[in-house]
């Protein structure tokens, strides 16, 4: 009899882990099919999306109460048990980073690799400094990861600067087809900052809709729109908040689906410095501090480059010194 009890535990048990697991947005409170069906178009669903968004973005996602939104998220994160985990935990899901080599020995070395997966890494210099090389260089680079699909990189441009014609240099460069190459990657060109916000909203769904194995996310530049479109002291704080929100939904992507965003910014030049380099990146600590790495780029001797890691949870500051060739990056 306490054997059968047992069992009877065990099964009911191993039910409502099932039941837990197999939730849906559907079955989270408050959400009926048209809450259901708004939550989906702006990108929410999955459990795991609603679980780390914030309130606020759920209520205009949506349009449900506040007291609403927190009782789905709270569903969502009991359903996930989402909580505290031992480093050895973390560790463990640490070594399912993967690196996308630069095709510089040099450049990768400073990177401990090349550029981590689950990470931003904003890259900023003056015009001709190589951002937009680096991001066709990663483009083709990023194609040559072992997964069991072909992996898929997105290119968001925002200033016109993705070139077909350049990509496919690389690609040969890398000994790629370069018909493979290109079809193997999504451009969007954004228009103004809400197009390009939207854009990396729409990323979740080609991921989880259409399935693809998409490894790299490229905004090129990150900043550019922002900068225009807000103009003077007066519009800096409402810029500030967009360009945070733009950033957290880039970073929840690269933390979801464990794949690389790489962002280009623009720089500035602070007119009170007069020793030293007085270029600095746009975006202020918004920016800085939802990069998970920062490389400062400039122009070297020759027609050189030099990467400067300026911003790393766990790298020392180094630079990298190497030439832009037709086939891609070439050491010093």
């Amino acid at each position: 009899m306490k054997q059968e009890l047992k069992m009877i535990e065990k099964s009911e048990k191993k039910s409502i882990e099932k039941s837990e697991k197999e939730k849906k947005v559907n079955d989270l409170p408050g959400v009926g099919a048209a809450t259901a069906a708004k939550l989906e178009e702006a990108g929410y669903n999955t459990l795991l999306s609603i679980a780390v968004a914030s309130p606020g973005e759920l209520v205009d996602s949506a349009g449900v109460s506040e007291a609403i939104a927190r009782k789905m998220i709270q569903s969502a994160r009991s359903a996930l048990d989402m909580g505290f985990e031992s480093g050895v935990e973390l560790l463990e899901r640490r070594k399912k980073v993967v690196k996308i080599t630069t095709g510089s020995v040099n450049f990768d070395k400073m990177l401990g690799g090349g550029f981590e997966t689950g990470a931003i890494t904003e890259i900023y210099s003056e015009f001709g400094g190589g951002k937009t090389q680096m991001a066709h260089i990663l483009a083709v680079n990023a194609q040559n990861m072992q997964t069991e699909k072909d992996p898929i990189v997105v290119y968001v441009d925002t200033e016109n600067t993705f070139r077909p014609e350049r990509l496919q240099q690389v690609a040969k460069g890398a000994g790629l087809d370069p018909e493979k190459a290109l079809k193997n990657i999504m451009v969007a060109r954004a228009y103004n900052s809400d197009h390009q916000m939207l854009l990396a909203e729409r990323i979740e769904e080609l991921i989880t809709k259409k399935e693809l194995n998409i490894r790299l996310v490229i905004i090129d530049s990150l900043t550019a729109h922002f900068r225009a479109e807000f103009i003077g002291r007066g519009t800096l704080s409402e810029r500030q908040q967009k360009l945070n929100r733009h950033m957290h939904t880039l970073l929840r992507l690269a933390d979801s689906h464990n794949l690389c965003v790489y962002v280009t910014n623009q720089v500035m030049s602070k007119p009170d410095v007069f020793f030293g380099d007085p270029t600095q990146a746009i975006g202020g600590h918004i920016v800085a501090h939802a990069s998970t790495f920062r490389i400062y780029m400039r122009k070297g001797k020759k027609g050189s480059r030099v990467a400067k890691l300026v911003d790393s949870p766990n790298l020392p500051e180094g630079e990298a010194s190497f030439y832009v060739e037709e086939g891609g990056l070439r050491d010093i």
